[in-house]
């Protein structure tokens, strides 16, 4: 069986914290898969949601919008691409860098700053993809807001990632 490894270290030569310094929450999932899709690919892949955390964002949404947080409009403005350069978004999210081997996606809020990092590398010839979470705190309500959510973000990424062991 191949197995999901969680770290709480940013994979080397990984972009990610370019110019994203003092963040206060990081994880790091990987996988090896077989798959031969492109990164974007895998990244729409990633991206796509279960109905389960669907349903939890919607209710997010509701709570939390009555404190001031931006909704974001996921299901509203859902972008799915062969490819996805700077500034587009990759299903839900803003692409803001990438690279031949990574992609790097950010949302802003008053509340908090999150970057979502889809990297691949080669290890002993076998391809690793390591998604990767970096969140910074702006106040009190960003960080009870994560807090909240961090108790899905766990569950929801290893079923994201548990799709590429399939492909």
């Amino acid at each position: 069986m191949k197995k999901i490894i969680k770290t709480h270290v940013i994979p080397k030569n990984s972009i990610i914290s370019k110019g994203f310094h003092n963040y206060h929450y990081c994880d790091s999932f990987s996988v090896v898969t077989q798959t031969n899709e492109s990164l974007d690919s895998i990244t729409t892949t990633i991206f796509q949601t279960p109905k389960w955390a669907d349903l939890l964002m919607g209710v997010r949404n509701t709570i939390f919008s009555l404190f001031g947080l931006d909704k974001g409009g996921y299901k509203d403005h859902r972008h799915i691409a062969d490819h996805y350069p700077i500034g587009s978004r990759a299903v839900y999210f803003t692409v803001i860098d990438r690279n031949d081997n990574e992609i790097i996606t950010a949302e802003n809020d008053k509340h908090l700053d999150f970057r979502i990092s889809v990297f691949e590398n080669v290890e002993e010839g076998k391809r690793r993809i390591h998604l990767t979470t970096l969140v910074k705190y702006h106040n009190a309500l960003g960080r009870f807001y994560f807090l909240v959510i961090r108790v899905f973000h766990r569950r929801i990424v290893i079923g994201l990632l548990k799709r590429l062991i399939k492909k």
